[in-house]
């Protein structure tokens, strides 16, 4: 049985993790700009696994041991950012898929699997995420109770309130994007977009 006292006390705690700026809402954010939010769903999914994988690892102990050596976090978060920066540069140059069209004609095709991924290797290359997940979840699993229900249902309920937050963060990209739409500057658009992506990038490499 899972203890609904401490499920309860859960969601706040979920919730003020999941609304706070971070890389994955900035990455929302910013492609909710630039190719709407139907097609940001992509990167929502692989972000989400991502988020479940280190949840779970974090619970069984998997990522105390991760955490014993860095250098895969290393390479993986440097990879990871340089590719988000060189997207960014892209966006901000008005070329590659992620960009706004100049000619405002119908946006080329963005790779499902691409987004995904970008979502995945963003969530899994945090290392903050793991260090909190270590000291997150314990203090929410009663011992005298079977563990796997615990964990199944405080998993899904941090997935759903991510997702929320994240269709929030994506919703508040397109809201952005109507916005300078009204200036028709459509290259200011790719490079407030740009930036945030090499933000993002950065953020991932350096953090």
């Amino acid at each position: 049985m899972v203890d609904f006292a401490l499920l309860a006390l859960f969601l706040p705690t979920a919730f003020l993790i999941s609304i706070t700026p971070g890389m994955c809402m900035t990455l929302s954010l910013t492609l909710g700009l630039t190719i709407g939010i139907r097609k940001t769903f992509w990167m929502m999914w692989g972000e989400l696994i991502g988020v479940g994988l280190v949840a779970v690892c974090a619970a069984i102990g998997v990522a105390t041991i991760m955490l014993e050596f860095p250098n895969f976090f290393t390479a993986f978060k440097w990879v990871g950012g340089a590719y988000l920066c060189w997207l960014g540069i892209q966006m901000w140059r008005s070329r590659g898929r992620m960009a706004i069209s100049l000619d405002n004609t119908q946006s080329k095709e963005v790779s499902r699997t691409g987004l995904a991924l970008q979502g995945f290797v963003t969530a899994i290359a945090n290392p903050k995420g793991w260090a909190f997940f270590v000291t997150l979840l314990p203090p929410f699993l009663d011992t005298s109770k079977p563990l796997a229900q615990q964990l199944i249902a405080l998993i899904v309920v941090l997935l759903t309130i991510e997702f929320l937050c994240l269709c929030l963060y994506a919703g508040g990209g397109r809201s952005m994007r109507h916005f300078l739409e009204k200036s028709g500057n459509v290259k200011a658009m790719n490079r407030v977009a740009g930036t945030l992506m090499v933000g993002v990038g950065i953020w991932l490499a350096t953090g």
